[in-house]
Parts: C-alpha cells; structure tokens; sequence
C-alpha cells in the first residue's frame, strides 16, 4: 500500500509558513533530500491556498527539476471551498477524506505527496492519516507565521526514523506517527 509523505521547511520555532522569506540557505544536501522525496512520489496532495499559489506560479516557471514534476504529477486537491480546479493533471477532493485517501493509497504507484499545505498536513495527523513526516528544521526563530503544530492539540507520538544535519546548519528529521 503506498503511504502518504508530507515534507515542510519549519524553523526553530514551528513556523513554516512562507519559508522563502526565511530560508537562508538552501544547500545540496537538501537538494538531495527534495530530490529522493520527489523520485519516491508519482502523486501530490495539495491544500487549497498551495492549490492557488503553484497553480499561478509552476504552469509558467523556469526552475527546473521541480517545473517539470510539479506540472506533470498527478495532483489532488483538498477544499471545501473550491467548485473546481484547472491545472493540469488536478483532481478536487471534497467530502470525506479519510475515505477518499483510503482509496488513493490503494492504487498501485509510488507515494503520495503532501507539497506545502500545513493546513492539510496538520489536518491528517490530527486524523492519524499521515504515515510519514519529513521536517527540514532550519536554524532560525522565524517569529510569526502560521506553524504546523497549535496549542491545545491532542498528544501525537512521533518515531524518529532518520536524521541528518546539512552543512548549513539544518537538521532534516523524518518520523513516523505512532499508531495507537
């Protein structure tokens, strides 16, 4: 059965909103990280306001390995809001998404994606739906922005699977939700 991945860029402080403002370096090892990640992957899952920002930016864009593979994958769209989507290769999911994304992980094919969308990811692990996590913690208090993990939630205990820290100072930990 293929597993649902999400990959962020968060800093010291949880946020990971909007790291293009933040991340100061970008180095080769997370390059080779992004990369692996991508080769693992033959689907996306986006949220909305992801949805709104790549479908604007990638159609057009230049930046390539990512151009390519963002335009060409498969994408799937998480909203209750939007009547529907238009990008190439994109598929709306309204209604029950525990149920929709039973039946995606049942398809044959690599894993599945979560590209940005803290909102969605921050959702299936509320939802126990997330089967791996993959944090590129930067070396920055970013001090304000949206940040995955909320006060109040429920206890959610995560297995360290993987670490490495770049030459740049940021620490890519990957962990698996424990499932209770």
């Amino acid at each position: 059965m293929r597993k649902i991945v999400s990959g962020l860029f968060i800093g010291l402080d949880g946020v990971v909103e909007a790291p293009n403002k933040w991340q100061e370096h970008f180095d080769e090892e997370m390059g080779e990280a992004l990369t692996a990640q991508l080769a693992s992957q033959d689907t996306v899952l986006l949220g909305r306001a992801t949805y709104e920002d790549w479908a604007s930016y990638w159609p057009t864009s230049t930046d390539e390995p990512f151009a390519s593979y963002i335009n060409n994958v498969s994408k799937y769209v998480v909203s209750n809001t939007l009547k529907n989507v238009e990008w190439n290769n994109s598929t709306l999911i309204k209604g029950n998404l525990a149920e929709e994304l039973t039946l995606l992980k049942q398809q044959a094919g690599k894993d599945i994606g979560v590209a940005g969308s803290p909102t969605l990811v921050h959702s299936l692990l509320e939802q126990g739906l997330l089967d791996e996590l993959l944090l590129m913690v930067h070396p920055a208090i970013v001090g304000s922005g949206k940040r995955l993990f909320k006060d109040g939630e429920s206890l959610k205990r995560l297995k360290l699977i993987s670490t490495k820290a770049t030459s740049t100072g940021t620490v890519i930990l990957t962990y698996q939700p424990v499932k209770e």
